[in-house]
């Protein structure tokens, strides 16, 4: 279960992904994690001013509490994870700069990166990440 977060950085580990044991048999799924650098946003302020006005972002930038984000005043298209109290990924889309996302139901949290960044991370729906305050 997610806890409460102040503004900052830390790391996104994204779980889900996984690797064959190596020998090639079809042998056992080995979970490998992937380490992602984290921007944090839990004041208002800090939510509110999100990804606006930035030409890029190392890493991803994490909105909580929150369940729609827009994209108006963004000079970068960016991917959306919509996270479930858990962090549990519920869908991923990519929006343009200029565009409002629908409200998700059970979204607690909001996940933003570089468009097409999520896809290497391994971020897709049903994928459970997990939030590391600190560097």
């Amino acid at each position: 279960m997610a806890g409460r977060w102040r503004d900052g950085r830390g790391r996104l580990i994204v779980h889900g992904e996984g690797v064959g044991d190596g020998s090639g048999s079809g042998g056992a799924v080995v979970a490998v994690p992937r380490v992602v650098p984290l921007e944090l946003a839990t004041s208002y302020r800090a939510r509110t001013k999100g990804l606006l006005g930035r030409d890029g972002i190392d890493g991803a930038l994490l909105l909580s509490p929150a369940n729609s984000i827009h994209t108006f005043r963004m000079r970068i298209p960016i991917d959306v994870a919509y996270l479930d109290r858990h962090l549990r990924v519920l869908a991923v889309v990519t929006m343009r700069p200029g565009r409002l996302g629908r409200p998700r139901l059970r979204s607690r949290h909001v996940l933003e990166a570089a468009a097409g960044a999520m896809a290497g991370w391994g971020v897709r729906a049903g994928v459970r990440v997990e939030v590391v305050e600190g560097e």
